[in-house]
C-alpha cells in the first residue's frame, strides 16, 4: 500500500501508519490490495483528489458561518473529512456495500483503513453509518461530474516521448468513436398497483399521527394501529379476489371500503397535523423535527386525491389513465413508466441513464433524466454535445442501435463532420451500410455496451438503487461512474512498467 501522502501534495496532517499485515495464499485479497494501491496513485498522480478537496472547501465556504469562512481551523477540517468522504465512497462503491455493512467492515479491515487514511498507531476513528450517508452526499452532482470530466481528461492525453503521460498509462483513450445506448435505472418503488398506493397513503399518515400522539399531542380516535390492520386486510381481500368467480365485482366493493377508510384515515390526520403545527412547543421535539414530520403528512394529502381518483378511474371506471399522469409513488414524483420491451423487463419504472462509453470500455458520457425522457433518437445529439465538451476535437464518430437512427441525426452528424455509426432503421440501407467494413466492425462492437451497461448497473449502482429522490440519484449514478472509470483504468497496463520490461 502506498505511504502517507506527501505534506507539499496535500495539506493534512501525516500520522505514522502501522504495517499491513503479510497474508498468504489469497487470491482475491491480493488483487483487492493491487487494485486500491492503483486506485491511489491515480487519485494523487493525477491531482484528482486535490481537486476534490479543493471543490468540497469552496462549496463548503459559501454555507459556512461567517466566523468559519476564513477559519484555518475550519478549512483543515474540511480537508480531513473531504479525503476521507472520498475515499470511503469509492471503496464503498467498490465493495458494494451499504453504510451499516462499511462501516463494520471498515472498522476491521487495516487495507481499508489504509486506503481511506483513518489508519493510526494508538486509535482508529472509524465513522459511522450516518457519517458515511453524509460522506455520499459531500458535493452536489456537478461538482462530482467535474471530478470525473478531469480524470478523464487525463486520461485522454496522449503518451508522448517528451512528457509523460499524467496517469502514467501506457496508451491513452481511445476516442477515435464512442458507442452509446439507453438503458432504465429503476427506482427503489413496489409494483405501482393503485390499490397499492392507498395502503401506502395510510400507512404513512398513521405512522405520522402515532409520532404525534406519543408526544402527548392527541384527538379522539381509535389507536392507529387498528386503521393499519384493516386496511391490511383489505388489501389482502384485494389480491385474493382476483382468483373468485365475479372477481371484477368483488375488487370494487373491496375498493369501494379502501376509499371510505382512506378518507377516515385522512381526517384524523389532517387534525392531528394542525395540532402538531400549533401546539409543537409542549412536545419535546424541536421545531426542524415537528416540520419533518408536517411535510411528510402534506405529501401524502397532496397526492392521495389524484391516487384515489387513478384507482377509482381504472378499478371501479375500468378506464385506462395515461401514463404522464399516473402516480406510480408518493414518495418518487420523478419516476416514470418506461417500456423498452427488453425480456423480462417490458415495462420499467425509474429514470432512463444515457450511457457513452470509447472503445476501450470507459464510460465517457452519462445523463439521468429527471422528465419523461423523449425517443432515443433525441439523446443523440445532446450526448454529442456533452463529449465534445470534455474532448474538443477528439471524437470523430458516434455508434448506435436502430433505436436512435432519424433523418435529423443523419444531416445533423453530416454538417459536423462526425463519423455516423447510427444503425439504419431501413432494412435495405442496413444490408447497404454492412458492406462497409468498418461499419460492420463498429455495430459488431457495439453488442459489448450492453455487458457495460449491465456491468455500471449490476456491480456498481445496485439493482435497484436505493438512493431517494431524483437529485440522490443522480449522485449515486455519477458516483458510480467515477468508481468504475477508476476500476478500469486501475487495470490497464502502466508506462512506467512496460518501460522496465522492455529494459
Amino acid at each position: 500500500m502506498p505511504q502517507p501522502l506527501k505534506p507539499e501534495l496535500l495539506a493534512l496532517e501525516q500520522h505514522l501508519l502501522p504495517d499491513l499485515p503479510t497474508i498468504v495464499g489469497n487470491v482475491d485479497y491480493q488483487t483487492l490490495r493491487a487494485q486500491l494501491l492503483r486506485m491511489h496513485q491515480l487519485l494523487v498522480e493525477g491531482g484528482i483528489e486535490r481537486d476534490f478537496i479543493a471543490r468540497s472547501v469552496s462549496h463548503r465556504r459559501q454555507f459556512a458561518v461567517k466566523r468559519y469562512q476564513k477559519s484555518g481551523k475550519y478549512e483543515k477540517l474540511v480537508r480531513e473529512h473531504s479525503a476521507r468522504a472520498l475515499r470511503c465512497n469509492l471503496a464503498r462503491v467498490l465493495l458494494k456495500e451499504d453504510f451499516r455493512s462499511f462501516s463494520v467492515r471498515l472498522a476491521d479491515s487495516p487495507l481499508l483503513q489504509r486506503f481511506v487514511g483513518i489508519a493510526r498507531l494508538d486509535a482508529v476513528v472509524v465513522p459511522s453509518k450516518s457519517s458515511l450517508q453524509r460522506y455520499e452526499q459531500w458535493l452536489p452532482e456537478n461538482e462530482v461530474r467535474a471530478v470525473v470530466e478531469r480524470l478523464l481528461q487525463l486520461a485522454a492525453q496522449p503518451v508522448a516521448a517528451s512528457a509523460p503521460q499524467p496517469l502514467d498509462l501506457a496508451q491513452s483513450l481511445d476516442l477515435d468513436v464512442y458507442f452509446l445506448d439507453m438503458t432504465c435505472v429503476k427506482a427503489n418503488i413496489h409494483w405501482p398497483a393503485d390499490w397499492v398506493l392507498l395502503k401506502d397513503a395510510a400507512q404513512t399518515l398513521m405512522s405520522s399521527v402515532e409520532l404525534i400522539r406519543r408526544e402527548g399531542l392527541r384527538r379522539r380516535m381509535e389507536e392507529p394501529k387498528m386503521f393499519l390492520t384493516r386496511i391490511n386486510r383489505l388489501c389482502i381481500e384485494m389480491g385474493q379476489g382476483r382468483r373468485q368467480a365475479g372477481s371484477a365485482k368483488k375488487r370494487k366493493a373491496v375498493l369501494r371500503q379502501m376509499k371510505r377508510l382512506v378518507k377516515i384515515v385522512r381526517g384524523h390526520a389532517v387534525s392531528h397535523r394542525r395540532l402538531l403545527d400549533q401546539e409543537w412547543s409542549k412536545t419535546g421535539l424541536t421545531r426542524p423535527q415537528a416540520e419533518q414530520i408536517l411535510k411528510r403528512i402534506d405529501e401524502v394529502l397532496r397526492q392521495l386525491p389524484a391516487a384515489v381518483k387513478q384507482a377509482h378511474e381504472r378499478i371501479i371506471g375500468e378506464r385506462p389513465v395515461k401514463s404522464a399522469d399516473k402516480i406510480l409513488s408518493f414518495y418518487e414524483p420523478d419516476a416514470h413508466v418506461i417500456v423498452r420491451g427488453k425480456a423480462g423487463a417490458e415495462v420499467e419504472f425509474g429514470n432512463t441513464l444515457a450511457l457513452g462509453e470509447a472503445d476501450d470500455g470507459v464510460i465517457i458520457d452519462w445523463k439521468l433524466i429527471r422528465q419523461q425522457a423523449q425517443a432515443d433518437c433525441h439523446q443523440v445529439e445532446p450526448s454529442l454535445s456533452r463529449v465534445q465538451n470534455i474532448f474538443p476535437d477528439r471524437v470523430r464518430g458516434i455508434v448506435t442501435d436502430r433505436g436512435c437512427d432519424s433523418k435529423d441525426n443523419t444531416e445533423s452528424l453530416a454538417f459536423v463532420g462526425i463519423k455516423n455509426g447510427i444503425c439504419p432503421k431501413n432494412p435495405r440501407e442496413m444490408k447497404r451500410r454492412f458492406q462497409d467494413p468498418e461499419f460492420a466492425r463498429w455495430q459488431k462492437r457495439r453488442a459489448q455496451t450492453e455487458a457495460r451497461i449491465a456491468i455500471l448497473k449490476r456491480e456498481f449502482l445496485g439493482q435497484p438503487l436505493r438512493s431517494r429522490g431524483f437529485a440522490h440519484r443522480e449522485l449515486m449514478v455519477t458516483w458510480a461512474v467515477f468508481v468504475h472509470d477508476l476500476w478500469m483504468l486501475a487495470r490497464r497496463p502502466r508506462a512506467s512498467h512496460c518501460l522496465a520490461q522492455a529494459a
